[in-house]
């Protein structure tokens, strides 16, 4: 997957998804696409994070709570690094994110951890050839760590943290998405598992399934919490979309 791809936005139709397309997908009960919220929702790499956050703030002779940690989920990395800061990392914010994303990369190395049913979810997509994007507040260096372990190229963009000029919960991230693949973010379905990242999706207009991971999930407006993504299928998330 090459920088170039979010580079510069595209116009409608630059990736193939004209309105034929789109609306066989929808006549097939698919949704146009899916756009993919990575930490916590496609792979459980919450817990690395974590260990990480202890490790670096510990090296500092700071106090590092489950709680802090909770808090950070779903958060742009400059504003955790910010947060990691006033816990006494005398480091810039930037090699904080650098530390904290080495080592999480360490660990997907050496085992990748899918969330349950993600996986599943995601190859039935892409037999089926509906697009999808990843919309993740980690920078690239982690997304394509987690992409380059499939099979195939399975996203069509990556939308990362590094890459966009407003993190979760502002909506750019997800109507970046929807433009990369040149559709209105009304045919796509986000699939999401922090309050950040849910903010995000429904400010860009986006169609919400949230996975109940780590943080409490409440019902909402235009969202649907589940449990676990295992069982659902491409055609579940095609209900979503109005």
């Amino acid at each position: 997957m090459s920088d170039n791809n979010l580079s510069q936005p595209i116009s409608p139709r630059a990736v193939g998804t004209d309105s034929a397309t789109t609306l066989a997908r929808r006549a097939a009960g698919l949704p146009a696409a899916v756009l993919w919220d990575m930490d916590g929702t496609l792979v459980d790499t919450e817990p690395y994070w974590m260990a990480e956050e202890h490790l670096l703030v510990a090296e500092f002779g700071g106090t590092w709570t489950d709680e802090d940690a909770h808090s950070l989920i779903g958060n742009a990395l400059i504003d955790s690094a910010h947060y990691i800061q006033q816990h006494g990392v005398t480091l810039p914010a930037e090699e904080i994110i650098a530390r904290l994303t080495t080592g999480v990369v360490r660990r997907i190395e050496v085992e990748v951890p899918w969330r349950p049913g993600a996986r599943e979810l995601l190859f039935e997509l892409n037999e089926l050839g509906v697009p999808c994007a990843l919309v993740t507040m980690s920078y690239r260096e982690m997304a394509e760590a987690i992409v380059g372990t499939l099979p195939g190229e399975f996203f069509r963009f990556l939308v990362t943290g590094d890459e966009v000029t407003h993190g979760k919960p502002h909506p750019e991230p997800y109507l970046k998405g929807a433009e990369l693949l040149g559709l209105a973010p009304a045919e796509c379905v986000a699939i999401e598992d922090s309050l950040t990242g849910i903010a995000s999706a429904e400010a860009a207009g986006v169609p919400t399934l949230a996975v109940q991971h780590l943080v409490p999930v409440p019902d909402g407006p235009g969202r649907t919490v589940t449990p676990s993504l295992a069982g659902w299928t491409a055609k579940d998330l095609g209900k979503l979309v109005g």
